[in-house]
């Protein structure tokens, strides 16, 4: 009986990345935003200086996120385009050398043999395959599926959805009562996100609720100390 290998590639969807995008966009504003105005809520008792440097703050952390995120993928992007392009020239130039290299990885997987040999011949004898799994076995690099823009507008969108929600309650409260309100939506915006992430992926998701409104907790406590020690330092 001869064994047939099959090499399959498993497409993954792009997915993961958006959802990581959304949660850093929206978490990192959402929690940096609600430090500074609970520290300037602390310390001014002024709801309209409040909404002037959160709003200040809003703007600046999402163009500085978006541009982050669009340096990061673009980087990612030329660093594998530069590593793909070396990769077919020592594909081209040293053949046999990639190939101990293939057959060292599927060694490490357990082929031996016949089958270890099997496993060789059939993905150096397409160059594409063979190009792919250097890529990703031997360097652990993958192509990055959605756009430098597109990237640095989802996690900029994000930024300023989350950064918006601690300062809404000053629009239409005291600073007093506006800082509980504040930091009462900002810890169930990010349970609930948190929620989401585990559930879509590692599961657990009241696990992940809490220990993403931990976060923002955290946050409101540095808040009010920072205020509060700023108000004593200028006698406010």
């Amino acid at each position: 009986m001869v064994n047939k290998l099959h090499i399959h590639k498993e497409v993954h969807s792009n997915k993961g990345h958006t959802l990581r995008e959304l949660i850093l966009g929206g978490q990192d504003g959402l929690v940096n935003v609600l430090g500074i105005i609970l520290a300037l809520a602390t310390a001014t008792q002024d709801v309209r200086i409040v909404i002037i440097a959160g709003l200040a703050a809003t703007f600046a952390e999402s163009i500085s996120m978006a541009a982050v995120a669009y340096t990061s993928s673009k980087a990612m992007r030329e660093f594998y385009n530069a590593e793909l392009e070396r990769e077919k020239r020592e594909m081209k130039e040293v053949p046999e050398k990639e190939r101990k290299e293939i057959m060292d990885i599927f060694y490490k997987k357990g082929f031996r043999g016949p089958l270890l040999a099997q496993a060789v011949r059939k993905i150096t004898s397409n160059k594409k395959i063979w190009l792919n799994t250097m890529m990703e076995e031997e360097l652990h690099l993958y192509p990055e599926k959605d756009s430098p823009l597109k990237q640095a507008f989802v996690v900029g969108i994000a930024a300023i959805v989350g950064s918006i929600i601690p300062i809404m309650p000053f629009f239409f409260l005291d600073t007093g009562t506006g800082i509980i309100f504040s930091i009462t939506i900002s810890t169930i915006a990010l349970f609930a996100t948190g929620m989401v992430k585990n559930k879509i992926t590692v599961g657990r998701p009241i696990k992940g609720g809490i220990e993403m409104a931990l976060i923002g907790m955290v946050s409101a406590i540095i808040g009010y100390g920072i205020g509060t020690a700023l108000g004593v330092v200028m006698g406010i």
